[in-house]
């Protein structure tokens, strides 16, 4: 009769378990043996009586390039065409940097363009106004 309760772990709805070990658990999960998006971690513990214990740990996976578009957001009403822009960067590995790509360029801001030329207006005000003032 075991003492310790068995910890069985499960990707996603695959009846295969990836692993099944004694309590406690140390286990390192590679997420680059699964695709990209939704997945859900299964934990099956049994205890020394065989009661079942079962936690769902829902997690996302992105081990392939970021893919950023600027253009279109999610569940936005459109039509006619639309400009998209569209960047797709990998991450290199956690030895370089890799500098080409890495950043999505965006355009400038409807409030930064608006407070630019507000400010444009209001120093060529002062300027009008100074020349003015006989001293």
């Amino acid at each position: 009769m075991r003492e310790q309760s068995l910890v069985t772990l499960f990707i996603d709805e695959d009846p295969k378990p990836i692993g099944e070990f004694p309590a406690p658990v140390t286990f390192d999960l590679d997420t680059r043996k699964l695709t990209d998006g939704n997945h859900v971690l299964k934990v099956v513990s049994k205890d020394h009586q065989g009661k079942e214990g079962i936690k769902l740990i829902p997690f996302v996976v992105r081990n392939g390039p970021a893919i950023a578009i600027e253009g279109l957001k999610k569940d936005e009403i459109v039509e006619g065409v639309l400009p998209l822009m569209i960047n797709a960067y990998g991450k290199g590995d956690q030895k370089t940097f890799m500098l080409q790509g890495s950043e999505t360029p965006q355009s400038i801001p409807w409030w930064l363009v608006v407070g630019i030329i507000l400010f444009v207006a209001w120093t060529g005000y002062f300027i009008i106004t100074s020349l003015a003032v006989k001293l």
